[in-house]
């Protein structure tokens, strides 16, 4: 089978609200400026350039030249850092937890599709720049989230106590379910790659931000991957004037309250709080919760005044942490950003921030669905061809479609429309001579034409059942194909670390993926390793 794609509205892997949102339903369309089609993006960059001021540039790039002090980047890399200072140069962003070596597929996913779309701007727009940014979630403090990895169906998890944010954390140490792993990987060449990276990623550097920076620059660095830590007191003095509002008046409680009874038809993917902040001291990242106009941070004894949480944001910006509701708002001041690109969850929280990025006279961003991708082996491919299934069928659910192909297998029509038809007109007679009558006649005739009706039902349901004996054999190599190609029936992406994949193919599978994603397709891809 070649590579080859479904929609992702017929995936069945996508809430109401995201194929709402694919299909560009009216209803929606208040939630964001433009959808992200190619010929959207010059509005997009024209909005962007009036509502950005060049000093944040200047701000952004002596920033990322401080984060990048220690590490080796490639000329590409320092090509982009440097236009960031160009008032015609903007980015592209995708957001990710620093999951221990890189966590689930789709990391590498969102990676590839934020520098495919920069590559595909830059053709159409050739008198601007675009540069990819990955902005590391090195604020998240849930450290059982990203702590662990799946590499040939076992968990690689890191244990420790964790608390604050995750990106200051030491990094693990050759232990354990990691010191497991990279005996497992085995003696290749591209084995030792894999050990080699994983060793300097993690220890050869002082925190997990570090890790993750080098380990996605390793991976990315010939691309031009630009790698940002929001965790900056630089960065976070920009935002102090959002800070206040958000201390002070609480918009974004307001505004996002406002959106979700907008989005009452769907299922509300986050909810704000009243105060949309966390305050972050040595090891603890806590919420900031106002009571009687104290200001409290939550699970401690500190407490400010209106003035000295004022002054303590003057002070010390870098304590002050958005949350999901407010980090968007603060990667959108420090970036010079066009797109936003992420996941279906990540898009549906998104959607309800529009209305607060207006109050707070903020560019809001485009939103773009990552790519999705399902890899198969040439030879998952030749079974497929063999059972004469479509990428359609493989996506399908798996009761239904060993009930389709069982209908397709059987010689018989397994399909009693017709017949259940036939016994209806015959049934019209007796209906007829009913209404003539007394009315408990009726009632009988009634009951009876259900019975039978049920009783063809289950013919059809037993011959069914039957035909799927006959055709056991064949149904469950279609049965075992899909189990191998969607693990426990979730996605591939969701599951498997890049590094059974690159154990396997190596540099190839990068490459091969780089190639084929093409972000504005809304396509789930299919691609033949």
């Amino acid at each position: 089978m070649p590579s080859d794609c479904i929609s992702y509205q017929k995936s069945g892997y996508f809430t109401k609200l995201i194929v709402d949102y694919l299909d560009e339903k009216s209803e929606l369309k208040s939630l964001y400026n433009r959808f992200p089609k190619l010929e959207n993006f010059k509005e997009q960059t024209e909005k962007k350039q009036e509502n950005f001021p060049l000093e944040n540039r200047t701000i952004l790039v002596s920033e990322l030249d401080k984060q990048y002090s220690n590490f080796e980047i490639s000329n590409a890399t320092k090509n982009h850092i440097k236009l960031l200072n160009n008032s015609n140069t903007f980015t592209v962003t995708t957001g990710h937890q620093l999951n221990l070596f890189t966590g689930p597929l789709y990391f590498i996913y969102k990676i590839v599709s934020t520098i495919n779309l920069c590559k595909q701007l830059k053709k159409e727009y050739p008198n601007q720049d675009f540069v990819p940014i990955y902005w590391m979630a090195t604020e998240d403090h849930d450290f059982e989230e990203i702590n662990y990895f799946n590499f040939k169906n076992k968990k690689i998890q890191w244990k420790r106590e964790s608390f604050g944010p995750v990106g200051r954390l030491s990094p693990p140490t050759p232990e354990g379910a990691v010191k497991d792993f990279l005996k497992d990987l085995g003696v290749s060449e591209n084995a030792k790659y894999l050990h080699d990276l994983f060793e300097k990623s993690y220890f050869e550097h002082e925190n997990l931000a570090d890790a993750t920076r080098y380990l996605a620059n390793e991976l990315f660095k010939e691309e031009g991957l630009v790698i940002l830590d929001g965790d900056s007191v630089a960065l976070k003095k920009t935002f102090i004037p959002y800070v206040k509002e958000e201390l002070l008046h609480q918009t974004s409680f307001q505004k996002v309250t406002e959106t979700a009874t907008q989005l009452s038809d769907y299922k509300i993917q986050v909810n704000p709080r009243e105060i949309n902040l966390f305050y972050i001291d040595d090891n603890l990242r806590e919420r900031i919760i106002l009571e009687n106009g104290i200001y409290k941070v939550n699970n401690t004894n500190t407490t400010f005044t209106k003035t000295e949480i004022l002054a303590e944001l003057e002070n010390h910006p870098e304590k002050f942490s958005p949350n999901v509701i407010l980090r968007p708002l603060y990667q959108e001041v420090v970036l010079p950003n066009l797109c936003y690109i992420g996941g279906g969850g990540e898009l549906a929280y998104w959607l309800e921030l529009k209305s607060n990025f207006d109050a707070n006279n903020v560019t809001f961003p485009m939103l773009l669905l990552r790519n999705s991708v399902v890899t198969i082996t040439s030879k998952q491919a030749e079974k497929a061809d063999k059972l004469e299934l479509s990428y359609a069928d493989l996506f399908a659910n798996q009761q239904e479609l060993f009930d389709q192909k069982t209908k397709e297998f059987s010689k018989f029509i397994i399909d009693f429309s017709e017949q259940k038809e036939a016994l209806k007109k015959q049934f019209e007679a007796l209906y007829a001579i009913a209404n003539q009558t007394d009315k408990s006649f009726s009632g009988s005739v009634k009951a009876q034409e259900t019975k039978q009706i049920k009783g063809l039902e289950n013919l059809e349901k037993r011959l069914l059942k039957a035909e799927k004996r006959i055709h056991k054999d064949h149904l469950q190599r279609i049965l075992a194909l899909q189990n191998e190609i969607f693990p426990n029936q979730s996605l591939q992406e969701r599951k498997a670390n890049f590094s059974e994949f690159y154990l396997e193919y190596g540099t190839s599978f990068l490459t091969k993926i780089l190639s084929e994603l093409k972000p504005l397709d809304q396509e789930f891809k299919v691609i033949t390793l």
